[in-house]
């Protein structure tokens, strides 16, 4: 049974990768219109985690490995996926192999080798970096280069899945020539290797205008002969999710675009133009309320909104703190009518902030289904929390008024108005702030906007992972993982909630090989972080994109990058 991922995964990376080979000349289709109404802020995906920036970054640096649109592994700068079978991966499992494919070279002419691995793990590794994809490092011991095409990550336990460092779009390799001198503190510094970033990947960078738009051009030492078919990608950025939908269904300007969080009736008349198509799939994104444990109070200068350790926490949120005011505020809330106007037939009910893969999905939460509002108020009064002339409750001098942030997005404000009246009904004020998402998303150390900073009291978002295991994800909300100062808000842990026991669970988890215990696992964590309102999940959000019909080879992605075929894209 210790071996039941490594064999699975065996026989999942030895499908071939669907895709067309073609003997045409590279660039031939010209230049490739992509509108991410998400403006990325940086190239560089170790500094911000959000999905923009993934997705821009995903078409110029690459890992070892990725995941295609039905969640299987493919070798992608490597030879093949190691297992146990084929000696990648040693018999105690606390090592894996692998080979880089030879000849592979950076967009500069010089050659990919094991020590630009080595160097990724060492810049994501250092405390100071504040790399928020550190939990796909975990329990590694050392990275080394056996040669110059070999790379054995040695953990310090037994790793039944061994496929989280280098692999998909959150964990790829940068080029130790360009950013050796930008580790830990010097990180953000690098601007122009932030900005610049040299890749293996089909395109590259040639000029870059934060939050606004990306020219890239086709890498004329791409590997594959005759990729990428468009000689420029223009990435655009900004707008709105409304206004991408309609440059792609029915003006026919842009040829891809991303992430359509728009009303569904809204979207299903622009398809009636015939114009272009949507891409629609569920995978693990869950719009969800992030609930700060910490106390966000300006006045509290560099302690504001700071996790200052301690399991009770020594800087605890004023009523957040207050398990009857989260479970209250969940209770509060009618998911059916955020789905109905909101999604339509791209969202669910959302009980979970892990729902797929559906052997994962726990039915331990589906009390959220169901709207109970005097239930809330009945636990509030049991409470101690007290309604006063205004209407709004109160318990020795602290009143239950919310500062409730988002990115700006005509759903997500149409989710907190409807949101803002459920609260009203049980005595909770509510003011509503958004923030325009290339800021809200950007990770910028020195703002005050960034959902990591988290200077709010609730905050509204959807992310999701690489993958079909869980492991890495649910390592989010470990207690190292608390976004905070020491880590220049790197951590994945936008809450500040630390639970020792859940810590634990996850621990366990990283080395369990029988599925089945995996599974009981992961449902373990997602429902200690669902019962203690951690978090409040509302909706599962399907992923929605669309396509131009001049174009060929979208597939969407919900394990990875929307663009990790890009290089297969053509005109019909």
């Amino acid at each position: 049974m210790r071996r039941t991922l490594l064999l699975s995964i065996a026989l999942t990376s030895a499908v071939a990768l669907a895709g067309t080979a073609w003997a045409a000349e590279r660039g031939r289709d010209g230049e490739l219109r992509l509108l991410y109404w998400q403006a990325p802020s940086t190239m560089m995906p170790y500094l911000s985690g959000g999905t923009k920036e993934l997705e821009a970054s995903s078409v110029v640096i690459e890992p070892l490995a990725r995941y295609d649109n039905d969640g299987k592994m493919h070798p992608w700068l490597a030879e093949e996926i190691p297992t146990v079978a084929n000696g990648g991966v040693s018999e105690d499992l606390k090592s894996i192999t692998w080979k880089i494919k030879p000849g592979i070279k950076w967009s500069d002419g010089s050659e990919l080798t094991s020590a630009d691995a080595v160097f990724t793990y060492e810049y994501c590794s250092h405390p100071d970096t504040g790399c928020t994809s550190s939990n796909y490092f975990n329990d590694i011991v050392s990275v080394d280069a056996l040669d110059p095409h070999t790379i054995q990550i040695n953990f310090t336990v037994a790793k039944p899945f061994p496929y989280a460092p280098f692999v998909g779009y959150n964990a790829p390799i940068m080029q130790k020539a360009q950013f050796d001198g930008c580790i830990g503190a010097k990180a953000q510094e690098c601007t122009e290797q932030n900005f610049y970033p040299i890749g293996t990947g089909p395109f590259k960078v040639v000029d870059f205008k934060p939050n606004d738009v990306i020219v890239f051009e086709a890498n004329e030492l791409y590997r594959e002969e005759g990729q990428p078919a468009f000689s420029k990608l223009l990435f655009k950025g900004g707008g709105d999710a409304t206004s991408a939908a309609r440059s792609v269904l029915e003006t026919s300007e842009m040829h891809y675009a991303w992430n359509l969080q728009v009303e569904p009736e809204i979207l299903t008349k622009m398809a009636e133009a015939g114009k272009g198509t949507i891409i629609a799939g569920f995978g693990t994104s869950v719009e969800r309320l992030m609930g700060n444990f910490t106390n966000p109070d300006p006045d509290l200068g560099d302690d504001r909104a700071e996790y200052l350790g301690g399991n009770n926490n020594r800087n605890p949120h004023p009523f957040l703190s207050d398990y009857a005011v989260r479970r209250a505020l969940s209770l509060a809330i009618d998911r059916q009518i955020l789905v109905d106007a909101g999604y339509g037939s791209a969202g669910k009910v959302g009980c979970n902030v892990l729902p797929a893969p559906a052997i994962y999905a726990s039915n331990a939460n589906d009390e959220c289904k169901t709207q109970n509002v005097d239930e809330a108020n009945r636990i509030l009064d049991e409470a101690g929390w007290v309604r006063g002339s205004d209407g709004v409750r109160e318990k020795n001098g602290v009143r239950l008024s919310i500062l409730y942030q988002t990115s700006t997005n005509s759903v997500r404000q149409g989710t907190q108005a409807f949101i803002k009246e459920m609260w009203k009904a049980i005595g909770v004020e509510t003011e509503l702030r958004n923030l325009s998402a290339s800021v809200f998303f950007g990770g910028d150390p020195g703002s005050p906007d960034t959902y990591q900073k988290f200077y709010a009291d609730i905050e509204m978002y959807t992310n999701n992972f690489s993958g079909t295991d869980p492991e890495t994800y649910m390592a989010n909300w470990t207690c190292k993982q608390v976004s905070r100062r020491a880590n220049t808000w790197g951590g994945g842990n936008m809450p500040r909630w630390c639970n020792p026991d859940y810590d634990a669970l996850s621990a366990e988890m990283s080395t369990t090989a029988d599925l089945d215990d995996r599974i009981r696992l992961a449902k373990a964590m997602n429902d200690m972080l669902m019962q203690d309102y951690a978090m409040i999940p509302l909706v599962h959000r399907g992923g929605v994109s669309a396509f131009s019909n001049v174009i060929e080879g979208p597939r969407g992605n919900e394990w990875d990058s929307e663009l990790w075929n890009i290089a297969e894209w053509h005109l019909r």
